[in-house]
């Protein structure tokens, strides 16, 4: 079993039920062993697009990268998930932050994800649940990323 963090969003249509209902599909295929509370951030790259609710969730897995990626496309696609633009809006995403302390170079998977550190809205919902975790590459744990994080966007406990 290995230790992997789940960043989830939504920017459409009842976007906490479309994490909640993630989140309970994932529970399906892994051991949920934390959730983050729900932030809402602006929409990041492509800002023309309704504000994203956000959360990080922390799973047991006895799957392979590759192969818990596979299981996260099912999900995305089960739920109607359709990509359509780069960094559009989307009914609910699923990224793979971080896989244990593996360091993963793929074609169609790179983790940590290679955006992480650069990114508040993943940050902070990872920092939560896992602000002690040590990101493989850098040595610095996620609590401090967030710390010195360059993105300006606020990521703001959404009901609080």
């Amino acid at each position: 079993m290995e230790t992997a963090y789940l960043l989830l969003g939504s920017n459409l249509g009842d976007r906490e039920a479309n994490l909640k209902r993630a989140v309970a599909q994932i529970g399906t295929i892994a051991s949920l062993t934390s959730q983050s509370a729900i932030y809402i951030t602006k929409a990041w790259g492509k800002t023309d697009q309704p504000d994203f609710l956000n959360q990080a969730v922390g799973i047991q897995t006895a799957a392979a990268p590759l192969e818990l990626l596979r299981e996260i496309l099912a999900i995305e696609k089960a739920m109607g998930r359709t990509r359509q633009e780069h960094w559009g809006p989307r009914l609910i995403d699923i990224d793979i932050l971080l896989f244990g302390n593996q360091i993963i170079e793929h074609p169609r998977l790179q983790i940590p994800h290679p955006e992480l550190n650069n990114r508040r809205f993943a940050l902070a919902p990872l920092a939560e649940i896992a602000g002690h975790v040590v990101h493989p590459q850098t040595n610095l744990c996620i609590r401090d990323h967030l710390e010195v994080c360059p993105d300006s966007l606020p990521a703001k406990r959404w009901k609080i």
